[in-house]
Parts: C-alpha cells; structure tokens; sequence
C-alpha cells in the first residue's frame, strides 16, 4: 500500500540505478483444481499478495491479481499453460497489492467478471488519494531507491485508473454463488481488514482463501477494524476447511488457523493494555514463529511494534480508516 512507501521513505537514499525486474514467481498446486501463486516482500518493493486459483468449467476463477507485472504476468503465463481462459477475479479487498492487476487481465480476458464489495469506492476519494498525495513528494525528491520510486509511480497510476479496479458483480452479503459453473462459497465481512472484505471456501476441496484476514510476518492494520477482522476469523472457523490460503503467507491447517487467531486476539488485547509496545511485538512474534510464512523475527517485531504505536494506540484501538 502507498502508505508503507510514504513511512518507508523518511530514510531511504539517492540511487540513479535502474529498477529491477525479479522473475515471476511459480503456480503451487494446493488441491486438485486449486492453486496459489504466492506473494513477496522484495527489499525497497512494496508487497504482492498471494493470488489463489480455482479451477471451474467455463474457466478460472482468479482470487486477487498482486500488485507487480511480475506477478499478473504468473497469473497469465498460468492460464495459457492451462489453455483455460480467466472467467473471473475475486478481490478479498481494495489494497493494491489485491487488485492492481485487474486491468491488465481483464484487457487480456475482456469477457471475465469481476466480484468484490464496494469498500473500493471510499478508498478512492480517501485513503488512496491522500496516499498517492503523500507520496508524490517522495517520488519528486529523486531520492528514492529505484525499486521503491518504480512502485510509486506504478501506484499513483493504479489510483488514477481507479474506475477500472471496481466490481462488475458487488458482493452485499455472504451467500453461495455459480461463478464460471462451480459453486463457491462468496463471503462478506464488513469492518475487518478493510470496510469490506470477500472470503472465500470452496467446498469441493475444503479449501478457504482469507485474503488479508490473515496476514504474516504480522497482521497488516493499516485499515483495519479489529473487532470485526476478530468476528470474521471467527465466521471462517465455523466452516468445515481443512486448509486456508492467507493474503500474505503459506497454506494453514486448520489448528494452524487456530494459532494465528489466537495470537491475533492477543495482540490486539496487548495493544489495548498498557504494556511496552515492544512486549506486545515480542508476544506476537514468539506465538506466530512457528507458522509457516512467518519469516524473519526481526521483520515480525518492527511490523509490529509499528502497528502497535503508530496506528491502535494513535487511534484509540483501530486505524484511522476504522468507521465504527
């Protein structure tokens, strides 16, 4: 999100070096028919979040479409290896490491349906236009790292194109729906991560996709309420999935979910305490550490300690985009 390059950028320094291109990352077969085409965290880059694929009769159904070339060019690359078009995108939510890449699928599959909530509407006259705001001023000053400065411009541009990033199909309420031909279970949970997150479990193969309702090396409260983000890991308990596929991290089983629920419970409540924010981190970074996806302590504990300091208690248990 832009608002990480606009903390980020405070410190970084000059560099005139071209910007670099990593190779796009690879399909993992989860389950038969469903597949995840996993995110990053590159230094001086923003985020791509994981995008998972499900197979159906008239197509693909894509889950989230990263933020970087790179990653929908997975996505693509992915789809004619398959020599099945891409039916329809499911975004979990508006952040675009979720979403940038929607435009350029849909250019390439112009028939496809996109599903999502309408949380993207506020986030275009809000938090995006004072992001890409905030941060043009970095991307003027020449000093960021090239990497990072390629992200902003990208970033801007998405905001610009914003009405290309909305729903063709807006999810209102948690229902099953025939998408493509296969029945998948659309979830809607409204002040979690953002004002409007879409999860989804497909019963055919017991697996569910959380987007960033579940989120390593810490939870990711940028724009998060956290009593709802609490009641929905609590909706998506209550189905029967044997392994759940995060918006930033590797597959979960069940009692993994379990784990980071837990951990997620406990770091918000830390957070409302008076405790050191730093204790609150080590907390959360001791209870997580064994998850798969939970990398280095170090990223863990700054990740958190900010979310801590910067963003519950500067206001008052949520952040600043929490309307409840």
């Amino acid at each position: 999100m832009i608002a990480r390059i606009v903390l980020a950028a405070s410190f970084v320094l000059a560099s005139t070096a071209l910007a670099d291109t990593p190779p796009a990352p690879k399909a993992q077969s989860i389950a038969k028919g469903v597949w995840v085409i996993p995110g990053g965290m590159l230094p001086n880059r923003q985020p791509d979040g994981n995008t998972i694929i499900f197979d159906a009769p008239q197509g693909l159904i894509v889950m989230d479409t990263g933020r970087h070339t790179w990653h929908r060019a997975a996505i693509l690359d992915f789809a004619k290896a398959e020599k099945k078009p891409i039916a329809a995108i499911v975004n979990s939510h508006w952040h675009l490491d979720h979403v940038s890449g929607n435009p350029d699928i849909r250019a390439a599959y112009p028939k496809l349906k996109v599903y999502a909530s309408n949380a993207i509407d506020d986030a275009l006259t809000g938090f995006l236009k004072k992001s890409a705001a905030d941060a043009q001023p970095y991307l003027d000053s020449g000093k960021l790292p090239p990497d990072t400065a390629e992200d902003v411009r990208n970033d801007i541009a998405t905001y610009k194109n914003g009405q290309a990033l909305r729903p063709d199909v807006v999810i209102v309420k948690s229902s099953t729906r025939d998408i493509a031909g296969k029945k998948l279970a659309i979830n809607l949970a409204a002040n979690a991560a953002t004002d409007g997150d879409v999860w989804v479990y497909d019963p055919a193969t017991k697996i569910a996709a959380s987007g960033d309702l579940i989120t390593l090396p810490a939870p990711f409260l940028d724009t998060a309420c956290p009593a709802g983000w609490s009641k929905a890991m609590g909706e998506i308990e209550k189905t029967a999935f044997t392994k759940i596929i995060p918006g930033h991290g590797a597959p979960m089983t069940r009692a993994q979910f379990g784990t980071y629920r837990k951990a997620f419970d406990d770091f918000i409540a830390c957070a409302a305490s008076p405790r050191d924010e730093k204790e609150c981190a080590a907390d959360w970074t001791k209870a997580v550490s064994a998850l798969p996806g939970a990398g280095p302590d170090a990223k863990a504990q700054g990740m958190a300690v900010y979310y801590v300091k910067d963003v519950l208690r500067a206001h008052n248990g949520k952040s600043a985009e929490c309307k409840i």
